[in-house]
């Protein structure tokens, strides 16, 4: 009984041996089986992932595109008292996948009827390209990205993006200039912010929001440049002008304090920007300046040592022959005139004069000096270079003496008459602001301090009994020059179609701001007897604008006369120096 029961124990022990042993056998064949799955998967992946790293799909950046999240990201401008005149807004733009959307027809009908700005003719073929990223739309509105979502289109998406605003609208267009769609600066500040490196910290990713750069702070007062273009626009409506510019700039520093050019543009809606009219005129536009170069030319006599305040010119007749050419006069004496008579009757037989006694090599040595025969360089990427003779003779340098044959643009002429009023110190225009010691630290001497007080005692006598009557508001000790200068049409000068100029600085005691207005072919108004020449248009605004803004920008007004304004003046006799006061 007990040798069955061993024998029964040890057939079972021996067959549940041989089943374990078959199911073991059986499950090499198997995990083999799955091993070899497993090997032909990864191998496949390893493949594809080989092929497409050696033959990537051409995708045209979209991937770039979606990956880099839209927009660059901007610092805030801000005016010289901190007030916003750029900034960015968070926004969402729309974008498609073409491949993944399976009705085309259906997603354009649906988009256009949520978004009807979109051409629907346009979007079907972005839809029908094999692209993997296209723009449907850019910054779009909150409501519109609610509209879009509640349409649950497949392969419509939404990206995070940045909009740049002007909350001033057109106050400062010219300075501020325009960013692109991608937030890139195209024109004015802006380019500018992007080639001093903004642009490349935003392409290596060390942007992550706007917080993390510093906002850029100009030189402009926002309420000075408010002022400006009101002015200016009531000018050009009122004496029908094409266009017109007007600036100011402190003559101790170079700081442009406000620009206005109108026609101008808003740059939240920058499509009329790129009309011919819309140009910056003070920076782009290069122009004979007429009589305020009269300037120039009493500087560059005073300062030579060959003549003196108390030097005299014989313009009686009223013409000066020269070979073929008759230069005449426009507000002719018919007599002997001294140094500042020159300026304040707008000889144009004085001042050639003077240009001969200095001689061709020495007009152009200084008008050079001065910066005007050379392209101006600011923060602004928009400049003109000065049309010059090509062969300077001496009919040149007569013409050129009272603002004739020598195109410049008005923002140059303004740095050299700054430089005439503040000491002799030539400085760059500059947008961004800056201290008097900083600016003194570029500037560069290009006139004795006596030439400097000379001129300005002649341009305050000009002021109190010449052509810059128009801009003499009382107590503010103001001194200017007019310049009106027949326009060049396909290369001949049209008598009825005048540039003009004005330029007044104050006060000329001790010169703080230079302000100035150009008008293109203003009209003559019965008010003006229907003369169209500076002081009845250029001067006027120009009155109006220090009349307005002096208070504004802190220019006190002299209720009583500067005490001896022009010392050496007086020491010297010079006409009428003991009668300049302050009124």
């Amino acid at each position: 009984m007990a040798e069955a029961s061993a024998a029964r124990t040890s057939w079972l022990v021996r067959g549940a041996k041989a089943m374990f042993h078959l199911a073991i056998e059986r499950s090499y064949a198997r995990v083999g089986l799955v091993g070899l799955g497993f090997a032909l998967v990864f191998a496949t992946i390893s493949g594809r992932l080989i092929y497409m790293a050696a033959f990537p799909e051409p995708d045209n950046g979209d991937r770039r595109i979606a990956a880099a999240a839209t927009t660059a990201i901007r610092p805030d401008i801000v005016d010289r008292n901190g007030e916003i005149l750029a900034t960015d807004i968070r926004t969402v733009s729309i974008f498609a996948e073409p491949r993944n959307i399976y009705d085309k027809d259906e997603a354009v009908e649906l988009l256009t009827a949520v978004l009807p700005q979109i051409n629907a003719t346009e979007l079907r073929a972005k839809l029908s390209t094999k692209k993997g990223f296209v723009w449907v739309k850019r910054e779009i509105t909150p409501k519109q990205q609610a509209e879009v979502h509640r349409l649950g289109i497949p392969g419509i998406g939404f990206l995070p993006d940045h909009k740049r605003v002007y909350p001033n609208g057109t106050a400062a267009a010219h300075i501020l200039g325009i960013t692109n769609l991608d937030n890139i600066g195209i024109a004015g500040i802006e380019k500018y912010i992007d080639n001093q490196g903004n642009k490349a910290l935003n392409d290596f990713g060390l942007v992550a929001k706007q917080t993390d750069l510093k906002p850029v702070q100009l030189s402009i007062d926002l309420r000075a440049q408010f002022a400006v273009r009101d002015e200016l626009a009531w000018g050009l409506d009122h004496f029908k002008a094409k266009a017109a510019a007007a600036m100011i700039l402190d003559v101790q520093t170079g700081e442009v304090i406000a620009l206005a050019s109108l026609p101008d543009f808003d740059p939240n809606d920058p499509a009329d920007a790129l009309n011919p009219d819309r140009i910056n005129r003070m920076n782009v536009g290069v122009y004979e300046m007429g009589s305020t170069f009269k300037a120039m030319t009493l500087a560059m006599a005073l300062d030579s040592g060959k003549f003196n305040v108390n030097s005299t010119f014989d313009t009686r007749g009223g013409v000066l022959n020269w070979g073929r050419q008759k230069i005449h006069e426009y507000h002719g004496t018919n007599r002997v005139i001294t140094m500042p008579e020159v300026f304040t009757h707008s000889s144009n037989i004085g001042s050639a004069k003077m240009a001969l006694g200095i001689g061709v090599p020495g007009h152009k040595a200084f008008l050079k000096k001065m910066g005007l025969t050379d392209r101006v360089r600011t923060e602004l990427p928009e400049s003109a270079e000065p049309i010059v003779p090509a062969r300077w003779t001496e009919i040149n340098t007569i013409t050129i003496a009272f603002g004739h044959g020598l195109a410049v643009a008005p923002i140059q002429a303004t740095a050299a008459v700054a430089a005439i009023a503040n000491g002799g110190f030539l400085m760059t225009p500059t947008f961004l602001k800056t201290t008097a010691e900083a600016a003194m630290a570029k500037a560069t001497r290009v006139l004795k301090p006596e030439t400097s007080e000379a001129m300005r005692f002649i341009m305050r006598l000009n002021a109190v009994e010449g052509s810059a009557k128009k801009a003499a508001i009382p107590y503010y000790f103001v001194g200017g020059k007019t310049g009106t200068a027949e326009k060049v049409i396909h290369g001949r000068y049209v008598k009825n179609r005048l540039f003009t100029t004005f330029m007044a600085a104050a006060p000329m005691n001790n010169p703080k701001y230079l302000f100035v207005t150009i008008m293109d072919e203003p009209q003559g108004l019965p008010e003006s007897g229907g003369y169209a020449t500076a002081a009845w248009n250029s001067g006027v605004v120009t009155g109006r604008v220090i009349e307005r803004v002096a208070p504004v920008l802190g220019l006190p007004p002299q209720f009583d006369p500067p005490v001896k304004p022009f010392p050496l003046m007086v020491k010297l006799g010079a006409y009428h120096a003991t009668q300049v006061d302050g009124r």
